[in-house]
């Protein structure tokens, strides 16, 4: 398989991580993401637990949709939804130093392969929205 089919299916099965991430944030998971959410977040952004996970759950669904919908864009949605990944990282460090469970996150292990797998997702942006090369 060439590199500009692997990069495209890497980006659809990006944008579909994001979507399904920002439904379960808006949704069905939404009670269970404030847990994620430092107090220090609510003083600095001025607002409650509920409304930071309701806009990171909008942003992830923007992303997700950018990541197909504007291709002459894709670097520049890679480089944001890399961005986004890096700053919601400060929650998923909270939630391992806390120990607090979430959706999906019951363990101290589950909590720390989350926080190895933020990398891994920075990574995964950038890598399927690079330029594709030219021969």
């Amino acid at each position: 398989m060439s590199t500009p089919i692997l990069r495209t299916a890497a980006r659809w099965a990006l944008a579909g991580l994001l979507a399904a991430a920002g439904l379960a944030h808006l949704f069905w998971l939404r009670r269970g993401f404030r847990i994620a959410v430092p107090d220090w977040a609510t003083r600095l952004l001025r607002t409650d637990k509920d409304m930071i996970v309701v806009a990171s759950g909008a942003a992830e669904l923007l992303l997700g949709t950018a990541l197909v919908a504007l291709p002459r864009e894709r670097r520049r949605v890679g480089v944001a939804v890399a961005a986004f990944f890096v700053a919601v990282f400060p929650g998923n460090v909270h939630q391992w130093r806390t120990r607090r469970p979430a959706p999906g996150l019951r363990t101290d292990r589950a909590r720390l392969l989350r926080l190895l797998l933020q990398p891994v997702l920075v990574a995964w942006a950038l890598w399927a929205t690079a330029p594709q090369e030219r021969s």
